[in-house]
C-alpha cells in the first residue's frame, strides 16, 4: 500500500520552480539605474555634471574676470604654497589674471568647440555610412573611395590648410574639428547597415513602400544606436584633446579668450618656476578626458547585450 503524501508543514513553502530557472536578463533601463552603477562611475557622472554646470554658469561661478589683468600679482603660487595670494585658489598666470577663473571659462570654450565638432562629425559619417550601406553600388563606392582618401591625408595638413584660408574663428575650428574621425562613423555605421538591411524587418518596410529614408530613420538608426554612443562618447576625449592640440601650437582659439590648450601653451614657458601656469588647465583636460573615457567603456559593457550581468 502506498503511504499517504505528508501534507505541507506551515512554515515552509513549496519551492518556488520559477525562481530555479535561469534568471531574466536585466532591461536596459534597468542596467542604467543609478542603483547599478558602479562607485567609480557615480563619481564620474557626479564630476562630470559639476564641469557641466561650472561651464554653463562661468560668469556667475567663476571668481574673477578672466580677462582682468593685474600685473602686480602676477605668477602668484596657488593655495598651500608660498606666495599664495587670496583669492586665487589656482594662481595667477604671467599677466596677474586668475588660473581658476580661466579654467572654468577655458573648459565652456574648449568643450563646447568639441561638442559641436563631434556633432558636426556624427552627423556627417552617420550620413554617409547610411547613404552607402542602404544604397550599395556606385553610392557605395564613391563615399568609401572618399573615406579611404580622407585616411590617406594628414588631418593636421588639412586644419593647417583650412584656417590658411578661413581664418581661426571659433565656427571655423568647429568645422575643422568636426571633420574628424567622420570615416570612423561612416566605417562602422556602413558595416551595421550591411548586417541589417537583409533583415525581414527590413524588407517588410521596402514592401510597405517605405522611403529609403524612413527605413534608414525609423529601423536602422534604433538598431545602431548603442555603438553610435559608445562611439560618441570614446571619440570625444580624442576630439577635446585635439582642439586643445590646435590651440597650443598657436592656431586654434586665439588670445585673450581663454582656452584649455591656448592657456597650456602660454605657460609652457613658466614651467621651471611657475609650473602651474601649465598645469592647472593640463590638469582640467586630463580630468575630462578619464571621466568621459571611463563612463564611455562602462556604456560600451552595458549596452552590449552579450554581457549578462
Amino acid at each position: 500500500m502506498n503511504e499517504p503524501i505528508a501534507a505541507p508543514t506551515p512554515g515552509h513553502a513549496k519551492p518556488d520552480i520559477a525562481e530555479a530557472g535561469p534568471r531574466a536578463p536585466t532591461s536596459l533601463r534597468g542596467r542604467l539605474a543609478w542603483r547599478r552603477m558602479p562607485g567609480l562611475i557615480r563619481a564620474c557622472v557626479v564630476v562630470a555634471a559639476a564641469i557641466a554646470l561650472a561651464a554653463l554658469f562661468a560668469p556667475w561661478v567663476a571668481p574673477h574676470d578672466p580677462l582682468a589683468t593685474q600685473i602686480l600679482l602676477k605668477l602668484r603660487a596657488p593655495f598651500g604654497m608660498e606666495g599664495y595670494e587670496p583669492g586665487h585658489w589656482l594662481g595667477t598666470d604671467p599677466l596677474g589674471r586668475d588660473l581658476l577663473s580661466r579654467c572654468i571659462h577655458g573648459i565652456r570654450v574648449s568643450v563646447g568647440i568639441a561638442l559641436l565638432g563631434l556633432l558636426v562629425s556624427a552627423v556627417v559619417g552617420v550620413s554617409a555610412g547610411l547613404a552607402a550601406g542602404l544604397s550599395g553600388g556606385w553610392v557605395d563606392r564613391i563615399v568609401m573611395t572618399v573615406v579611404d582618401v580622407f585616411i590617406a591625408v594628414p588631418f593636421l595638413l588639412l586644419v593647417l590648410v583650412g584656417i590658411a584660408v578661413f581664418g581661426s574663428d571659433i565656427p571655423v575650428l568647429i568645422l575643422l574639428v568636426g571633420l574628424a574621425r567622420w570615416e570612423t562613423y561612416a566605417r562602422i555605421v556602413r558595416g551595421q547597415v550591411l548586417q541589417i538591411r537583409e533583415m525581414p524587418y527590413i524588407e517588410a518596410a521596402r514592401a510597405l513602400g517605405a522611403s529609403s529614408s524612413s527605413i534608414a530613420l525609423r529601423h536602422v538608426l534604433p538598431n545602431i544606436a548603442g555603438p553610435l554612443i559608445v562611439l560618441l562618447t570614446l571619440n570625444f576625449p580624442a576630439i577635446l584633446l585635439l582642439e586643445s592640440s590646435l590651440s597650443f601650437l598657436g592656431i586654434g582659439v586665439q588670445p585673450p579668450t581663454a582656452s584649455l590648450g591656448r592657456m597650456v601653451g602660454d605657460g609652457r614657458d613658466h614651467l621651471i618656476f611657475s609650473w602651474w601656469v601649465a598645469a592647472a588647465p593640463a590638469a582640467v583636460i586630463l580630468v575630462i578626458t578619464l571621466i568621459v573615457q571611463t563612463m564611455g567603456d562602462w556604456l560600451r559593457d552595458v549596452l552590449d547585450v552579450r554581457i549578462d550581468d
